[in-house]
């Protein structure tokens, strides 16, 4: 897929994954358009980066996903949407009952997966009208393999990862021109994963490996550890989900009462 002179809108373009993306759209000859909800964050992102368009947006706003739209299509519309915007709730590590466990599954879900669906509704006539387009979704390592105790963040990605998959099977039957790639990043150095003691990559190594997969139109990009999570899953199951929830990683997370 060719990237220069393409427009792309990016979630979550103002830190790590996403404003990395941005930086690297823009070096290959991109326009490029990102979205965040802090607007402190996306005028500093605007002062370091003069040609990219910051709009406050939340994804998991009905009402500022349909104006994102409106301003986009103000702007002349978009060749590729990246949703890469979001969220872990660390106060629901446990996956069982407490007083926010609800609310920030809620949370979690609204903004992971079902702000994605809907945004992609939004701009998919906008998208099939392009010579070349497409949808790129973050989903995890986790979809693979769950997280003991990031359990509704993995339940996210699992059901992110399903409908990517089905989104271009039925584009696909549909000869649609749309494509729709999947980015399936390891443990990566951002703001979400400050507390983490465990390997991580850096999202400039991330974002390489996804524009080399957008090249070359592979639309399931896995990345670093992700590679062989996904092969040792297959094969051997149990070993795959100790290797994400080592004794380190648990009492890392949990509060100190169940930390053992």
């Amino acid at each position: 897929m060719e990237l220069k002179n393409k427009t792309i809108l990016v979630t979550g373009g103002t830190a790590g994954i996403g404003l990395e993306a941005a930086r690297q759209f823009l070096n290959v000859g991109a326009k490029v358009i990102i979205t965040g909800r802090d607007r402190e964050k996306l005028d500093a992102v605007q002062l370091q980066y003069p040609t990219i368009i910051a709009i406050k947006s939340d994804v998991a706003n009905e009402a500022d996903a349909i104006s994102l739209f409106q301003q986009v299509e103000k702007l002349g519309g978009i060749d590729i949407l990246y949703n890469n915007a979001g969220v872990l709730k660390l106060s629901n590590n446990m996956g069982i009952k407490s007083d926010s466990h609800l609310t920030d599954a809620e949370y979690e879900m609204t903004t992971n997966y079902f702000g994605v669906i809907r945004l992609n509704n939004l701009f998919m006539d906008m998208l099939k009208s392009r010579k070349e387009s497409a949808i790129i979704n973050t989903t995890s390592l986790l979809a693979y393999v769950p997280s003991a105790i990031e359990a509704t963040y993995s339940a996210s990605k699992v059901a992110l990862r399903f409908y990517t998959e089905t989104l271009r099977k039925h584009l696909e039957i549909l000869n649609s021109n749309v494509k729709v790639f999947e980015l399936l990043p390891p443990v990566v150095k951002t703001e979400m994963t400050a507390t983490r003691n465990d390997k991580k990559i850096t999202p400039e190594k991330l974002v390489n490996a996804l524009l080399a997969g957008l090249r070359k139109n592979q639309f399931t990009i896995r990345v670093g550890d992700t590679k062989l999570l996904y092969i040792v899953n297959r094969l051997f199951p149990k070993l795959a989900f100790g290797l994400v929830n080592s004794k380190q990683h648990t009492k890392q997370l949990l509060p100190q009462n169940f930390a053992g």
